[in-house]
Formats: structure tokens, sequence, C-alpha cells
């Protein structure tokens, strides 16, 4: 991990977030500015960052050129404003009334995945 670079977490033992990867890849405009760290098995190193490996799965995490870790929402938003056509949505989605909507919408989806998956247990 470079922390002259933005690093993207992502789970590589999900194929739906590989796929947002690569999306992502073919549209940034400075593909080296950024570092993609594919998490699975790396739980001891998501610690020593101070990343909860459990919440690593459940939510995007990005860390910044500075070593400031965001998560959900916040990391989206980083992520999207790597994307020039992007940035408009960055910035409705940051928000306040719009984020905390979105945010429960996220959560919904990533843990309905995950159930399907039988990473997580459901509720229902």
């Amino acid at each position: 991990m470079s922390k002259r670079k933005l690093t993207i977490f992502y789970d590589g033992a999900c194929p739906s977030c590989v796929d947002d990867r690569n999306w992502f890849e073919r549209r940034l405009r400075q593909p080296d500015n950024i570092d993609w760290y594919d998490i699975t098995g790396k739980e001891e190193d998501l610690r020593a960052l101070g990343i909860d490996p459990y919440l690593a799965v459940r939510e995007l995490h990005v860390m910044n050129v500075e070593g400031e870790i965001f998560k959900e929402l916040d990391a989206y938003i980083l992520l999207f404003k790597q994307v020039w056509y992007l940035r408009p949505i960055a910035w409705v989605m940051a928000l306040p009334f719009v984020k905390i909507r979105l945010s429960r919408g996220y959560r919904k989806m990533v843990d309905r995945r995950l159930a399907r998956q039988g990473r997580i247990e459901s509720d229902n």
C-alpha cells in the first residue's frame, strides 16, 4: 500500500465487488493513483490499519493519501470523485438527507448479498 495513492479495500471473494473494481478501473483517468487492496484473508493487516475485518466485508473502505480511513458512503464519495463524470453524483451523495437514505439502502443491499452468499446470517 502506498501512502501517496488512494487505497480501495475491496472484497475479492465477492464477484460483484470484483466486477465493480473492474468497472471503476476502466473509467479512472489516472489509474496509477489508486491501489486496489483485496481484503480476503487479510484480517490482521486490516486490524493493524484500524479496520474491523467484519465491517470491511460489509462496507467499502478507502484510505486517502494522508492515511485517513473512510467507510461506506464516504468511501464511495471518494471513489466517485476519481471518475470525472461521477463527481456530480458524489456531490449529491454527500448531501446529508441523501446520504442517510442511501446508507440505509446500501446496508440492506449488502446484507442481503452476504446472506445469499452464506457469509452472514439473514435477519429473516
